[in-house]
């Protein structure tokens, strides 16, 4: 099984939005450049469904994406469009791993300016993953 960045790695470099992993787009560190990069993070979910089979498991991952540009309005419209695309995703099956919802929890919002003078906003999201 996967971490559920790697998943949604996949998700957005297939979406057309521009994102190229290990070039714009990033896993777990952000780095000081390029200026304008998204970075996803694995961040603490819920816990774990349990059932009295033991074969079936269902688990609540959730991560945050952070969006830096040096444009506010430009990382504004990105937030957006990652929102848009994956909010309400489900029954897809990415690396042999079920999800049966991604859902954003929190609407892309400012983060900060970092010391560079480029804005960071950052969306989240709850997913649903399923293993059989």
């Amino acid at each position: 099984m996967n971490s559920p960045s790697e998943a949604v790695k996949i998700l957005l470099t297939q979406a057309n939005l521009g994102l190229t992993f290990a070039t714009n787009l990033f896993i777990g560190r952000e780095p000081a450049t390029p200026d304008n990069c998204v970075t996803i993070f694995d961040t603490p979910g819920g816990p774990p469904t349990v059932f009295y089979n033991n074969l079936l498991k269902v688990s609540y991952p959730s991560i945050q994406i952070r969006i830096r540009n040096s444009s506010y309005s430009a990382g504004w419209e990105l937030a957006k469009k990652i929102k848009d695309l994956l909010h309400n995703q489900g029954n897809i099956k990415i690396n042999n791993d079920d999800y049966l919802l991604i859902k954003c929890t929190q609407e892309p919002a400012l983060l900060d300016w970092d010391e560079s003078n480029r804005a960071r906003f950052v969306v989240s999201f709850d997913l649903i993953r399923g293993e059989v």
